[in-house]
């Protein structure tokens, strides 16, 4: 058996300080093999910086995963070519760079495959993220059985239908990009484990890791301003799954949603970038 932790969108400073209070700790107390940790809020709520990506592989995290705000630091560029564990979306143009697919070898020499996908609806994707998963999944299949999948996407059906499209040839498909943890963790017929959002790493206390007052004018007025990181209320959102490392199956799917004690995100707490 290999258990594998995915943690959802770290949101700025307050999801660092979220996932440092509790990655260290989980991987201990719940015997964690694999951590995959979606970052693509992480450098004040766009993007990522290579600073950040060398403190979240420092916790603990085994790939990063990122989604539609990959690019948005052009100085992490290079980044995307040097680093074969910082994932961009895999059905993003061939000429991006870096890679949407990883392999490595975690603990007891079994391998894992990750892969990384973004959603059409209301987002920038290219091509058919269905035709990229099939691709990916079956190279990644040669040389493994576990196999994961983030999809990151704003409609929750493209989610859903992914999950059944490849069920019983991935380990799990855990959701990203809403921010919002929902709750319809499952294990498909086949085996495959399903959530369709685990939510955000970082703070509660706003819209969607926001500061509440910017979003609220922007909506009521049409008048916009810098939506900058919320603070406050900060939750680890995440799922830990067991698969069976023979088999690829899963065998235990556990969604996360954890709150920081007040006390270590007030000590922590020095901005929001």
């Amino acid at each position: 058996m290999i258990r594998i932790l995915a943690v959802g969108d770290v949101v700025g400073r307050p999801g660092r300080i979220a996932l440092a209070h509790f990655l260290p700790l989980l991987k201990k107390e719940r015997e964690i093999d694999v951590v995959i940790v979606n970052a693509e809020n992480s450098a004040a709520g766009a993007g990522i910086n290579e600073k950040i990506y060398r403190e979240i592989r420092a916790l603990g995290a085994d790939v990063v995963t990122m989604g539609d705000h990959a690019f948005d630091k052009r100085e992490a560029f290079p980044l995307y070519e040097r680093e074969e564990r910082l994932l961009r979306p895999a059905n993003w143009p061939k000429s991006a760079p870096g890679r949407g697919t990883c392999l490595f070898e975690g603990p007891r020499g079994i391998r894992v495959g990750v892969v990384h996908l973004q959603g059409r609806v209301f987002m920038n994707a290219w091509g058919d993220f269905f035709e990229e998963a099939e691709r990916a999944v079956a190279s990644l299949k040669e040389h493994t059985n576990v196999v994961v999948v983030d999809m990151h996407a704003e409609a929750t059906s493209e989610k859903i239908a992914l999950s059944w499209f490849l069920d019983g040839r991935i380990s799990l498909l855990f959701g990203t990009h809403t921010h919002v943890p929902t709750a319809d963790a499952t294990i498909r017929a086949s085996g495959s484990a399903f959530i369709t959002d685990c939510g955000m790493t970082g703070p509660y206390n706003g819209v969607i890791g926001r500061v509440k007052e910017a979003v609220l004018k922007k909506m009521r007025t049409n008048v916009h301003e810098a939506f900058a990181v919320a603070d406050g209320d900060l939750r680890l959102g995440a799922v830990l799954v067991d698969v069976d490392e023979r088999t690829g199956k899963a065998t235990k799917l556990e969604p996360l949603f954890l709150p920081v004690p007040v006390e270590v995100a007030v000590a922590a707490a020095g901005g929001r970038d």
